[in-house]
């Protein structure tokens, strides 16, 4: 009769806020020395009560952290040239160190357009063409900060991704095809899945490390799981439900990210961490 499997937990919530306590001092040392603290410009257009709750939770953990938070509410209404002048703004404002664009922003804006108005040296949650071509290519530069924050648990976690199989089920620009970069980077051999995908579940089924992130509950069911898989799941959907089956998944991965206290706490974390190193480098501190 074979053996039941119960995965080993990776604690999001326990790394990121050893995260946060660094990037807290550093916060603390940078304004000591320049009498300045690191700042954070968020900008958020409409008022989406998911995208609301984000930016704000943003804020509370910059306040926590030493960070600076500077918040602009843009009206449904602004287009994309209105977006794009009040990025260009903050990105030419030396008392802004780092800039969130929350997305989405409304099907009516060019949400590239007003990615790409953010200076790369405040693109501290990594969405610009620069800071993708520089993680492409291991330059410096800031990461985008969900990857680097399952990078971060991977390597917590003692996981050796050279030579493994990774599968990245989704293709997102911020997300599924910077992940993807990052453990090619690492010597993994990546296959990329999406809506498109045909046979799926043969290919999760091959996969040593499974990342999921396409934004739909429970999408990815347990048996789908090779036993003794490390699952990331990055979903994160109403009624704190990842894009992986937890409760059938962890009886067959070895390692498994909970939904919620996994990929989320690192993402904040990542993001608090770049902008008190943005913050450092304009300043000239370090």
């Amino acid at each position: 009769m074979a053996q039941t499997r119960t995965a080993r937990l990776m604690d999001g919530s326990g790394l990121a806020r050893r995260i946060v306590e660094s990037s807290t001092a550093a916060a603390a040392d940078i304004r000591s020395h320049t009498g300045t603290a690191p700042c954070l410009a968020t900008v958020l257009v409409g008022e989406d009560p998911a995208s609301v709750a984000y930016v704000r939770m943003k804020r509370a953990r910059c306040a926590k952290g030493g960070i600076r938070s500077r918040h602009v509410a843009l009206p449904t209404s602004v287009g994309t040239s209105g977006l794009v002048d009040t990025v260009a703004e903050l990105s030419q404002d030396p008392g802004v160190h780092g800039i969130l664009v929350q997305h989405p922003v409304g099907p009516h804006i060019d949400e590239r357009a007003a990615f790409e108005a953010i200076a790369p040296e405040k693109d501290v949650d990594g969405v610009t063409m620069q800071s993708f071509a520089a993680m492409g290519f291991g330059l410096p530069g800031f990461v985008s900060c969900t990857p680097e924050g399952i990078m971060r648990l991977l390597d917590e976690y003692d996981v050796d991704i050279a030579g493994k199989h990774a599968v990245v089920v989704g293709r997102s620009a911020i997300l599924g095809k910077p992940a993807g970069m990052l453990l090619l980077a690492r010597d993994a051999t990546v296959t990329y899945c999406h809506s498109r995908t045909s046979d799926l579940s043969s290919i999760v089924r091959e996969a040593d490390v499974l990342l999921a992130a396409v934004g739909r509950p429970c999408f990815i069911p347990g048996s789908y799981v090779k036993p003794g898989a490390v699952v990331i799941d990055a979903g994160y959907n109403p009624g704190n439900v990842g894009d992986v089956d937890f409760e059938s998944a962890r009886n067959r991965a070895s390692l498994i990210t909970p939904v919620p206290g996994g990929v989320g706490p690192m993402t904040i974390a990542v993001l608090l961490e770049q902008t008190v190193a943005a913050a450092a480098r304009q300043l000239g501190v370090g």
